[in-house]
């Protein structure tokens, strides 16, 4: 009977509703921020497979001409590299054919582009990462307001009482250290997911920043040698693990 008394449930059950309020605000949080890991890690698969299925075309020393236009057909493919290509090669093209327009600002229009477009991944990329960053900073802290308030209200019960036994505020203090426990559980697990995730973004983006640096320099060369028609990099193997 006492070992039912302060069953887990019991205890959550039994608490104090403005400890309830900061159990289920946990509950959310740890529940979205589990969406977000999922999603991300999915995500991550994603992208490292579509990257490597680019750079393996882009780099096989085909008419990017052709990539372009392949590429610009197939919709939801336009992220990550993909869409940096996308975007410098649609300045190249939209640039390249006048007269009265400079190879250099030629050169600084693809360059533009790519940076606009990087900022874009960039943003994309960090997308959920500040919701894990908030539940792992302030988790904890709720959590332990939810268990002061709680042991205030457990020793609370006792002002009438004229011997106070363990027994009377074993279930107060419990109940109350519930919500630290779930302030944790909620705030490790998205501590952890934006380290791992951050790192993962930093490896991608000076992924596509080496890219981009690629790019430009076939560019350059293409607008300072104009007898070759054909825009064709020299074959290379992708660097991304």
């Amino acid at each position: 009977m006492v070992g039912e008394s302060i069953s887990f449930w019991s205890l959550i059950i039994q608490a104090d509703w403005l400890v309830k309020l900061v159990m289920l605000l946990l509950l959310a949080a740890s529940i979205w921020s589990w969406a977000i890991i999922l999603r991300r890690i999915n995500q991550w698969r994603e992208e490292k497979r579509r990257t490597k299925l680019f750079e393996r075309r882009f780099w096989s020393g085909g008419n990017l001409h052709d990539l372009y236009r392949d590429t610009k057909k197939i919709k939801g493919t336009h992220a990550g590299m993909s869409n940096l290509f996308v975007s410098g090669f649609k300045a190249f093209l939209r640039m390249k054919d006048s007269q009265q327009i400079s190879a250099n600002a030629i050169l600084d229009d693809v360059q533009r582009s790519l940076r606009v477009a990087l900022q874009r991944e960039t943003e994309r990329l960090d997308q959920g990462l500040a919701f894990l960053a908030t539940v792992g900073s302030v988790s904890p802290y709720i959590g332990l307001f939810g268990t002061v308030w709680g042991i205030m209200r457990a020793f609370k019960s006792l002002g009438g009482v004229q011997q106070a036994t363990l027994a009377m505020v074993a279930p107060g203090i419990s109940e109350a250290l519930i919500a630290t426990a779930m302030g944790l559980f909620a705030a490790i697990p998205a501590v952890i997911a934006y380290n791992r995730f951050t790192a993962q973004n930093d490896v991608l983006l000076n992924h596509y920043e080496n890219f981009q640096e690629e790019f430009v320099s076939i560019v350059h060369r293409q607008l300072h040698q104009p007898q070759h028609n054909t825009v064709a990099p020299q074959p290379q193997q992708s660097k991304l693990a």
